[in-house]
């Protein structure tokens, strides 16, 4: 595997640990098949992706991720968001992701355009995101492929977006209930000040600051070797 940053400098900015070594991220699995970061069109064919981050229509207005078909969550994450995926398909509906798995590297970046924790994880702690766990997501209608009206779209720093914000019309608050707790229910936890923010707050990961091309090289290894 490459590295999304160099070894000898994210790890002791903010002396946190931060994988980033190919012989690291296969430590981790050994000590735990739940470390796994799993391709998310593997486990949820049929999910929705629009993947802000791989163009330059996005808040920090730059490409921020090499284009890639798909993204990243550790296995007990997906496998949660895949019950919630099945619960929105018999209503003929379906999940759109719009980031999950971030390299750690891409949070230094956007934490050098916004310091505002409420809306950028500060890296000294990392995020969800950065342990593969986070995901930002709406719903779309199986009919028409049209996102449902959540009262703001994706990355607005306002209040409007914020968890609690109820001056909203009866649909917009109606929705935005449905995909809270489909998401609560199945494992995950709210961000106060996002309503398209859910990370899964069952266990503890490691920050990983690996490409999406290096997740994709060392899954399809893992599959060869379970073979």
């Amino acid at each position: 595997m490459s590295t999304a940053a160099s070894n000898d400098s994210l790890p002791n900015i903010y002396h946190l640990k931060v994988l980033n070594q190919p012989s690291e991220m296969k430590a981790s699995i050994t000590t735990s098949e739940l470390n796994k970061m799993v391709d998310i069109k593997r486990i949820i064919p049929d999910i929705k992706l629009e993947l802000t981050y791989t163009t330059s229509e996005n808040f920090m207005h730059a490409v921020l991720y090499a284009p890639t078909t798909t993204t990243f969550l550790r296995l007990p994450a997906a496998l949660a968001l895949k019950k919630v995926q099945d619960a929105l398909q018999k209503e003929n509906l379906s999940l759109k992701i719009w980031d999950a798995y971030r390299p750690y590297s891409v949070t230094l970046k956007m934490w050098d355009l916004i310091h505002d924790d409420r809306y950028v994880a500060d890296p000294a702690k990392g995020s969800g995101h950065n342990r593969g766990i986070a995901v930002d997501l709406t719903i779309v209608s199986l009919k028409d492929g049209k996102e449902l009206d959540m009262g703001t779209g994706f990355d607005n720093f306002t209040d409007s977006a914020h968890q609690d914000y109820t001056k909203l019309s009866e649909d917009v608050l109606k929705n935005r209930k449905l995909l809270r707790n489909l998401m609560v229910e199945n494992g995950f936890a709210i961000f106060p000040t996002e309503w398209w923010h859910y990370y899964y707050s069952e266990g503890q990961f490691d920050i990983l600051d690996f490409s999406f091309d290096d997740l994709l090289k060392n899954e399809r290894k893992q599959k060869r070797n379970e073979h």
